[in-house]
């Protein structure tokens, strides 16, 4: 059993709270993106609520366990306070004596960010005597960040049995009951739309579907490596050699399992990789050997839609093409059009975060379905059914 923030008595108490503020940051240093700093304040605001000192700690980028400045946390701080209407100090470090005294000089209802976790090796080596200073800082523990949560880290696995109480805030609940609902007792269909550049990368995540869904749509990269397992040329796309017989045996599963692969008829192609490339539309097995396929084209666009807005639940891992080009844009617009669409019939709609998540906000249409996870990899190994430890910590 996993318990919630709400069950946990905050008041007086120190909670340390592991959110995920990895942001992305411009050249100046500013938050370009806050979702996930939006994402975290129903729990923040709960715990300062119930009269719980809010000690924050998260990551950013890749420091390598080296104290660089650029990877501070202080423009997540900034922001926060901004959303907050209220100042947030930063404290100089995650852990130390300043640190320290930080938290002891704190009263009901305020709250802190910690400095990098990541400024320390010992945070991403699951280190014992760094989780035990984390811990020391508090005596109840939430974690909210789904994101990091199939990482087996200091503060997201090792804290979390150092510290009396633990618990997972609203972001975390919200991810595990979209998440887990649409792979346990999903309203069918139950559509998967599966997407990207590599095979290899969602393998995992396809053999499990296999088990629960009806239908699977491939789209991005990976199609290519499908069609040549069924005989089809390619040209210049990208294929994984290595993986046909994998594609291969996907396919002879799927039939042995009554599930539908919805491969598409045809795609959009271009001369070379670039936006301003030269671009046509072709049947999927009429691709010429110099060009090169970045989206599904407009026939399996409409297929695709179709299948989507008659769906009862859709989980969705992986842009349809290049949308980051306008030109090959198209298809991935069309599978998040349908996704509002079908949200707007009743159905459940997942988007799976990563590069996903990144399209349906590119086109204003994250508000439209029912939930966009926060958590590109732990979305994906939790699609894929293996244990997410930051998650299992939790368990009481």
């Amino acid at each position: 059993m996993i318990r919630s923030v709400d069950q946990l008595d905050c008041h007086g108490k120190r909670v340390l709270i592991r959110v995920d503020f990895n942001v992305p940051l411009n050249d100046a240093g500013e938050v370009t993106d806050d979702k996930r700093i939006v994402e975290s304040l129903p729990t923040i605001r709960a715990v300062i609520a119930a009269g719980g000192k809010a000690i924050l700690m998260s990551h950013l980028g890749r420091p390598k366990g080296e104290r660089n400045m650029k990877y501070s946390l202080r423009p997540a701080a900034e922001r926060l306070s901004r959303l907050l209407g209220r100042p947030v100090p930063l404290a100089p470090d995650c852990i130390g004596d300043e640190t320290v005294a930080m938290v002891n000089a704190m009263q009901p209802g305020d709250i802190l960010l910690l400095e990098n976790l990541r400024f320390h090796k010992e945070e991403e080596a699951n280190d014992q005597t760094f989780a035990r200073a984390l811990a020391a800082l508090g005596d109840v523990y939430v974690n909210d960040a789904f994101g990091t949560a199939h990482r087996a880290h200091a503060s997201t696995e090792a804290v979390a049995h150092l510290v009396p109480e633990r618990a997972a805030g609203y972001l975390m609940l919200k991810e595990l009951r979209f998440l887990g609902d649409a792979l346990r007792t999903p309203v069918r269909p139950f559509v998967a739309i599966l997407g990207g550049s590599k095979i290899s990368g969602k393998i995992d995540v396809i053999n499990a579907l296999l088990d629960t869904c009806d239908t699977i749509l491939v789209g991005g990269g990976m199609m290519f490596t499908f069609f040549r397992a069924q005989g089809k040329q390619t040209g210049a796309s990208m294929v994984e050699d290595d993986r046909i017989e994998m594609a291969r045996n996907v396919l002879d599963a799927a039939v042995a399992k009554s599930v539908t692969i919805a491969l598409p008829t045809d795609v959009v192609i271009a001369d070379r990789f670039a936006a301003d490339a030269a671009t046509r539309t072709v049947d999927a097995d009429a691709i010429p050997a110099d060009w090169m396929g970045l989206d599904i084209g407009p026939e399996t666009q409409k297929v695709f839609s179709d299948i989507v807005t008659k769906a009862g639940t859709v989980v969705w891992n992986g842009p349809m093409g290049v949308f980051e080009m306008e030109p090959f844009a198209a298809g991935t617009r069309a599978v998040a059009e349908a996704m509002v669409q079908a949200t707007k019939h009743g159905a459940t709609t997942v988007v799976g975060g990563g590069d996903s998540a990144a399209a349906i906000a590119q086109f204003g249409l994250e508000s439209g379905v029912s939930h966009v996870s926060t958590g590109g990899g732990a979305s994906l190994e939790f699609l894929e059914g293996k244990e997410l430890p930051g998650v299992a910590a939790l368990e009481v």
